[in-house]
């Protein structure tokens, strides 16, 4: 169905506005079903409107879910945590969904594995910043894309070609800006806001692209995102674009070095008139607390890899045709959770020698000796 006069991306706003409304109404019709049983609440950071991650964090939520009253699995019903309700929620970027997981702001959250380990270990871009170091993996969910446009005039072949150019790489501080930064440093080429020789970094949100296109404002962009990404698809509504391919002896050293990375292809057809492009890929982690509830952790992933949330899945976005179960608990320098942890090992995904222990909880205080109370202090009878 067409809806004339709606971009992909504003019809998928309006959908996914919707799709909010819909959540709080099922929230509030089971708070008081929650009074009378054991219900839990979790929210997942699921980064801006125009990136894969936030429809595929609603996929997420719709599969570990399991409200109360809800039919049994084996019943046709819900395969998800039984008591759980999940909500996926926009956040304005990966980054940010890790932070918030990190502070316990949210219970999960989704952003590429390369962006988690530098945020967790507080190395590349983060190297400034105090290290996520709680962060926690709970599965490799699919493959996403690093998407390098231009406009299909552009001289602009090769990620060399950049030199001089005006690239957008996504907000300041952003994931994109991290995965961008790195590789063009990989490929040789410098990168700065006042840079001659190099590429002249430009911030700004997916939502401008389009614009900043149109204008000449920037000559290219980099946006790490699963395709068919919306972002992507607004850009090429208004202008004509073409994929540049991240490809060569550089990209297949980075895949052969760094466990998060690994070759990919934008399949033919994917955006309008675009042959199949080679790029690099890398894994989309969802993440959480290492204080997450161990039991609550295991039935996560439980729900996530069911036989029966296959389809829904799969049915979902094309990118849910690419998870891939064997490499859920792949490593990427973080620790898996624990409770995933078991799960993996109990489906021979995972060698227990890889399992690493919880920290250690802190002692207790010594609980405060009761002042005595005399006959002149505060609140004793009186006669």
């Amino acid at each position: 169905m067409r809806f004339p006069g709606l971009s992909a991306k504003r019809l998928f706003d309006a959908v996914t506005g919707l799709t909010l409304i819909l959540a709080t109404l099922v929230l509030v019709a089971v708070s008081g079903l929650a009074l009378a049983q054991d219900t839990k609440v979790i929210r997942i950071g699921a980064g801006p409107t125009g990136v894969t991650d936030f429809p595929f964090g609603g996929l997420v939520a719709n599969a570990i879910s399991n409200p109360p009253g809800s039919r049994d699995c084996d019943r046709g019903g819900s395969c998800g945590v039984p008591g759980l309700i999940a909500v996926a929620q926009t956040t304005a970027d990966v980054v940010e969904n890790l932070r918030a997981v990190s502070r316990g702001d949210l219970e999960l959250g989704l952003a590429p594995a390369d962006v988690t380990l530098w945020a967790a270990q507080a190395t590349g871009a983060f190297a400034e910043q105090e290290p996520l170091s709680n962060l926690r993996v709970l599965a490799r969910l699919y493959p996403e894309n690093v998407h390098l446009i231009t406009r299909t005039d552009s001289p602009i072949k090769a990620v060399t070609d950049l030199k001089g150019k005006k690239v957008a790489m996504g907000p300041e501080g952003s994931g994109t800006a991290a995965t961008a930064k790195f590789i063009l440093s990989a490929y040789g080429v410098k990168w700065s806001s006042g840079s001659k020789a190099g590429v002249k970094t430009q911030y700004m949100d997916f939502s401008a692209l389009a614009d900043a296109f149109a204008k000449g404002a920037v000559d290219a962009a980099f946006i790490v995102s699963g395709a068919p990404t919306l972002a992507v698809e607004d850009i090429a509504a208004r202008i004509p674009i073409k994929v540049v391919p991240i490809s060569g002896p550089v990209a297949e050293k980075l895949a052969q070095v760094f466990p998060f990375y690994s070759r990919g292809v934008i399949p033919a057809g994917t955006y309008a008139g675009q042959p199949a492009v080679e790029t690099l890929d890398v894994g989309a982690v969802l993440v959480s607390r290492d204080t997450m509830d161990p039991e609550l952790a295991y039935g996560v992933v439980r729900a996530v890899w069911h036989e029966r949330n296959r389809a829904l899945f799969q049915a979902g976005h094309p990118r849910g045709k690419l998870m891939d179960k064997s490499l859920a608990a792949r490593n990427i320098g973080i620790p898996i959770q624990t409770g995933a942890d078991r799960y993996y090992v109990e489906n021979g995904l995972m060698d227990a020698a890889a399992i690493v222990p919880p920290p250690a909880k802190a002692p207790a205080a010594p609980a405060k000796p009761k002042a005595e109370r005399g006959p002149g202090a505060s609140g004793a009878n009186r006669s």
